[in-house]
C-alpha cells in the first residue's frame, strides 16, 4: 500500500450532530451530502426505467437513513487523527462505506425474511405491502419483496463501488481502497452464509467457529474497513494500515457479540429491532453457542428455532441464558475483545491524539446501529 500523502484540495469541513440523534456521534455533513448527490443522481437516471424502478431506489434510500453513521464516522476520525487533510476525499470514501452497510443491511432483511428495519418497512416490506395493498396474496407479496430487498442491495453495492473508483484518490491508493472493499465484501458475505449455514445444522458449530463467523460478518466492514481506508488516505504506513486492521477486527468481534445480546435482551424501541427473530430463525449466536455446553440448554433448545415463539417464552429463554451464565460469559467476552483492542492499539505508536481518540470511540461506541 502507498503511503503517498493526498493533497489538500479543500479545507476542513465542520463537524455537527446528525439532526435527531440521540447519541454523541458526530458526522461531517459532506458524507450526508455525498450520499444525498449519490441518490439524487441514480433517481434522475431511474426514471426512463419506469415507476417500479425509480421506487426502488426510494426505498433503497430510505434504508440508507436514520442509522447512527458510525462507521463513516470511524473513517473521517482515523484520518484526521493521523494527519489527514483531504476531507471531502474521506468522506466521499465513508460514504462508501455506508453504502457498503445498507447493502448488507437490505440483504440481510431478506435472509432473515424480515419487513421492518428501524421501526419502518424495509425495502422489501414496501414493496410487499404495496402488492399486498393491490390485492395480492402474500405468497406473491412475499416474493415480490424478497427480489426488490435483493435487487436493492446489488444496486448499493455498485453504488459503494463506483464511489471509490470515481473518486479524487490517486490510482495507487484507489486500487488499495477497492482490494480493500472487496476483501470486506468476501468476508462479509462468508460469514452471512456461515450464519445460516450454522442454524440449519446439522453439525453443530463450536463457540469459537460462531466468533469467527461474528467477525467475518460484522467487523471486518464495520471496523476494519473504515479504519484502515481512513489510515490510508491519510498516507500511514503499511504498519498502522496492518494493525488498525487488527484492533478494528477486535473491536468488530465485541461489537457484534452485544448484537446478538440485544438481539436477545435489547429494547425493541431502542434497537430498532425484535428481540424475537434470532431465536425464531434459530440462529446460533455466540450466546446460543455457548449455552449449549450448558444444564438449561433443554430449556433454550425448546424455543430456539420455532416460528411461533411468543414473549412470554421469550422469558423463558432469557431467564435460562441468564441462569446459564451465558449472557455473563458473552458480556465478559465481549469486554475483554475491547481490553485486548485498546491495549493493541497503544502498541502500533499512533500519535497521541489519535490513540486518546481511538480510547474514546472504544468506550463511547453506539453498540446498536441497526
Amino acid at each position: 500500500m502507498s503511503s503517498q500523502t493526498q493533497p489538500q484540495l479543500h479545507p476542513r469541513e465542520r463537524l455537527t450532530r446528525r439532526p435527531g440523534s440521540a447519541t454523541t456521534t458526530t458526522v461531517p455533513t459532506t458524507v450526508e451530502a455525498v450520499l444525498e448527490d449519490f441518490f439524487r443522481s441514480a433517481l434522475d437516471r431511474s426514471r426512463p426505467y419506469g415507476s417500479d424502478y425509480t421506487e426502488l431506489w426510494r426505498s433503497l434510500h430510505q434504508a440508507s437513513q436514520g442509522g447512527k453513521r458510525f462507521r463513516p464516522t470511524l473513517l473521517t476520525g482515523i484520518h484526521r487523527h493521523l494527519g489527514g487533510t483531504d476531507d471531502r476525499l474521506a468522506c466521499t470514501v465513508a460514504a462508501a462505506v455506508e453504502l457498503l452497510h445498507t447493502a448488507f443491511v437490505v440483504h440481510d432483511d431478506v435472509i432473515d425474511h424480515d419487513d421492518v428495519r428501524r421501526g419502518r418497512l424495509n425495502v422489501s416490506g414496501t414493496f410487499a405491502h404495496g402488492l399486498r395493498s393491490a390485492g395480492g396474496d402474500d405468497a406473491r407479496a412475499a416474493t415480490l419483496g424478497a427480489a426488490a430487498g435483493i435487487l436493492a442491495g446489488d444496486l448499493a453495492l455498485s453504488g459503494a463501488h463506483r464511489l471509490v473508483a470515481s473518486s479524487a484518490a490517486a490510482p495507487s491508493i484507489r486500487e488499495d481502497l477497492l482490494g480493500l472493499f472487496d476483501h470486506a465484501i468476501y468476508a462479509t458475505a462468508a460469514g452471512e452464509l456461515s450464519d445460516v449455514r450454522f442454524s440449519l445444522g446439522p453439525v453443530e458449530a463450536t463457540l469459537a467457529e460462531v466468533v469467527i463467523m461474528a467477525a467475518n460478518k460484522t467487523a471486518v466492514y464495520s471496523f476494519e474497513l473504515p479504519l484502515q481506508a481512513g489510515a490510508l488516505l491519510a498516507g500511514a504506513d503499511r504498519r498502522t494500515v496492518e494493525g488498525l486492521s487488527r484492533v478494528g477486527r477486535l473491536v468488530g468481534i465485541a461489537f457484534q457479540l452485544h448484537d446478538d445480546l440485544d438481539g436477545v435482551f435489547g429494547d425493541e424501541q431502542v434497537t430498532g429491532k425484535s428481540v424475537l427473530t434470532d431465536l425464531r430463525e434459530g440462529k446460533v449466536t455466540p450466546l446460543v453457542a455457548h449455552a449449549r455446553g450448558t444444564e438449561q440448554w433443554p430449556r433454550v433448545e425448546r424455543h430456539l428455532g420455532a416460528p411461533g415463539l411468543t414473549y412470554d417464552q421469550l422469558h423463558d429463554v432469557r431467564w435460562a441464558l441468564e441462569a446459564s451464565g451465558s449472557r455473563g460469559f458473552i458480556e465478559a467476552l465481549a469486554a475483554e475483545h475491547l481490553a485486548s483492542a485498546r491495549d493493541l492499539a497503544a502498541e502500533i505508536d499512533l500519535p497521541p491524539e489519535a490513540l486518546a481518540w481511538l480510547e474514546s470511540m472504544t468506550r463511547s461506541l453506539p453498540w446498536r446501529s441497526a
